[in-house]
């Protein structure tokens, strides 16, 4: 089971974000407070759970988050930052959302830069150690496959509904196809 708490006493709110390595499409980012007390043993890093496991978990989030909030940068603003920079964006965006002001930001993976004053802890692989880090990557991907999901009605060519904007094989061979569309990342290599 993840831990509940990286510290006792502080309102931490668990950080993540979704899409960093796709070619297409947005960034997107979750940021989550639980109450104190809050337990759920099926909370795991989205990549360790199916679709149906997220979107069931995605709504236990929300009915039992203190608060949480979901922010995306778009394909156009990646291609301006660069992707970490972008992912970074998205994090402190999310946070900007939420209800309740955290004492404690737990970042996956090994940098942030806060634009907030907020205190963080950056932790490699928090989204399978931290319950709020956690649910933040469940709120990230599953909001970022609902946004993919609508774009592939513009463009089905290119298979979002099924490969997310991945760097898949069909992908490429769309690519190579059809070409780019606008919300392809111009600042990644599109052809293999």
């Amino acid at each position: 089971m993840l831990a509940t708490h990286f510290t006792t006493g502080k309102i931490e709110c668990g950080c993540d974000e979704a899409g960093r390595g796709c070619l297409a499409g947005p960034v997107f980012a979750g940021a989550v407070i639980f109450p104190d007390g809050f337990v759920c043993e099926e909370l795991n890093d989205s990549k360790q759970l199916s679709e149906a496991k997220r979107y069931e978990l995605r709504e236990v989030i929300q009915q039992n988050a203190l608060a949480w909030g979901v922010a995306m940068l778009t394909n156009e603003e990646i291609d301006r930052v660069n992707i970490l920079n972008a992912s970074l964006a998205a994090m402190n965006r999310a946070v900007k959302q939420l209800s309740v002001r955290p004492q404690l930001l737990l970042i996956d993976g090994p940098r942030f830069r806060d634009g907030q004053g907020i205190p963080y802890a950056c932790i490699v692989k928090g989204d399978g150690k931290f319950q709020s880090i956690a649910a933040a990557s469940i709120l990230a991907k599953t909001y970022r496959d609902d946004f993919m999901r609508k774009i592939d009605q513009e463009f089905p060519q290119y298979n979002w509904a099924k490969n997310k904007g991945y760097p898949t094989r069909d992908h490429y061979e769309a690519i190579r196809q059809y070409g780019i569309t606008p919300y392809h990342r111009q600042s990644f290599k599109l052809y293999k």
